[in-house]
């Protein structure tokens, strides 16, 4: 029997009647992702096995750095064929790591390829995949039309034109929806590198001249207002540490003023300025009908020697302490206090806050919807198998499992669909797990409600993607 079966990590009769019957074939809706738009809308062809594996995917290269390879054959301009064979050299050592099951499931499921991947087999499954990757369902189009996926959700820039999502639409060729989601990071971070030339940039991109905060806050409106005519369903907020420290209007305009003028702005004061324009986020998400989601709790870019040689995003990030309880439901207080809370989805890079979460979305319910306050799938170092089950079941015992929105790829890659067939099955075996243990009936009725809920129809419903 080959290592991918119809049956992996199926581990009871119970648990592959749930996947088989109710789970397997449901569509995707990949509410969160990192794919480039443009990719999507000139339907990218991928020359070889390493460009579309390789090409991008952090998570990969730090499996090969940890042999020691060197990042010239990493990162580097090498031969893709050099950058496959160091991968296929790392893999074998990675037991346990979710990276050696979501590859051999992409093998399988786009590549027909049920061989392990090894040095020894490395060679022959190299030029497999480049055969594969000529066929007319191996562009991008293709790809997402083969994966099922009913909704993309892509992570954008508020400066952006949307021009690729535009195309995407006009190109009538595409059954998915390729929504834009906001992601409005640079105008929040005013301590960080690049924030005044960034605020100048959307200021020219909104036909606003930006000289308070009031300012900026109409710049944003106005940005996203016009990526809801675009069919923005979401915004995003990728932040170091959740914040939350209210100032009065004159204050938060004294230091956005402060560092437009060059002055150095004080950690205090920069998160007196962020919180005032994620509140102001919050009430415009909720007049749209936008869903905020918040990441929090990385600590990005700890490697200042590589991350100066490569940039960010290439790999050198890790979870931070835990933290940011009282900041989380300051945030959501005050918008709920008003009426103004929009959906949310709360992550956490550390997985000591997920029973925090499950008490947090428990303490904001909303009306007319399952959980208006959402914990989120476990995020980027949590998206292993025990990360899920223990996301899971906390989400379980604390908040509504039945109400979950269940699973995203937050990937840069075209065939990471494969991970809601991962979670799909770690969620069946689970909830089979104590139906056979005597700890949930087995109740067909309840447990198919269950599972297309959490694996489809919850998010479907979530953000009012209609069949």
């Amino acid at each position: 029997m080959p290592f991918i079966n119809e049956d992996f990590l199926l581990k009871n009769k119970t648990a592959k009647k749930l996947y088989h019957s109710y789970a397997e074939n449901l569509p995707i809706i990949d509410y969160h992702c990192h794919i480039p738009p443009r990719e999507i809308a000139e339907d990218r062809r991928f020359e070889n096995i390493s460009e579309i594996w390789l090409g991008g995917d952090h998570y990969k290269w730090r499996l090969i750095r940890m042999t020691g390879a060197p990042e010239s054959e990493i990162t580097g301009d090498c031969d893709p064929k050099t950058k496959f064979m160091h991968f296929a050299e790392a893999l074998p050592l990675a037991a346990g790591n979710p990276m050696y099951h979501w590859t051999h499931l992409e093998l399988a499921r786009y590549f027909d390829c049920f061989e392990i991947l090894k040095p020894s087999s490395a060679e022959e499954i190299y030029r497999l995949c480049n055969r594969a990757l000529e066929r007319p369902d191996m562009s991008a189009k293709g790809i997402i039309r083969r994966s099922n996926v009913k909704m993309i959700g892509t992570t954008d820039d508020p400066v952006d034109s949307l021009e690729w999502h535009e195309k995407i639409a006009a190109s009538g060729d595409l059954d998915t929806l390729v929504l834009p989601s906001f992601r409005p990071d640079k105008a929040v971070g005013i301590d960080k590198p690049g924030f005044k030339e960034y605020i100048s940039e959307l200021g020219r991109v909104s036909g606003i001249n930006i000289c308070g905060i009031e300012d900026v806050k109409k710049a944003l409106s106005s940005r996203l207002e016009f990526f809801c005519a675009h069919g923005c369903r979401a915004a995003d907020h990728g932040l170091d540490r959740a914040v939350y420290s209210p100032a009065s209007e004159a204050e938060t305009d004294a230091i956005f003023k402060k560092a437009m003028n060059g002055e150095t702005v004080s950690a205090d004061e920069a998160e007196k300025y962020a919180t005032a324009i994620l509140l102001y986020c919050g009430r415009e998400y909720a007049r749209l009908g936008v869903v905020m989601q918040i990441h929090y709790n990385c600590q990005r870019r700890v490697n200042s020697r590589y991350t100066a040689l490569l940039g960010p995003d290439t790999g050198f990030d890790c979870i931070r302490a835990h933290d940011g309880g009282a900041a989380v439901t300051g945030l959501l207080n005050a918008l709920d206090v008003t009426g103004q809370l929009p959906k949310t989805i709360l992550y956490s890079l550390n997985p000591a806050d997920n029973e925090l979460l499950d008490t947090v979305a428990g303490s904001f319910p909303g009306e007319g919807g399952i959980q208006k306050v959402q914990h989120g799938a476990a995020w980027w170092f949590n998206d292993t198998r025990s990360g899920m089950e223990a996301q899971l079941k906390s989400l379980a015992n604390l908040s509504l499992l039945g109400g979950f929105v269940g699973m995203l790829t937050d990937s840069r890659s075209f065939l990471s669909y494969t991970r809601h067939e991962y979670f799909r099955r770690i969620f069946c075996n689970l909830l089979g797990e104590w139906v056979e243990a005597g700890e949930y009936p087995d109740d067909e009725e309840s447990l198919r409600r269950i599972v297309e809920g959490v694996c489809y129809k919850n998010a479907a419903a979530f953000f009012g993607i209609g069949d």
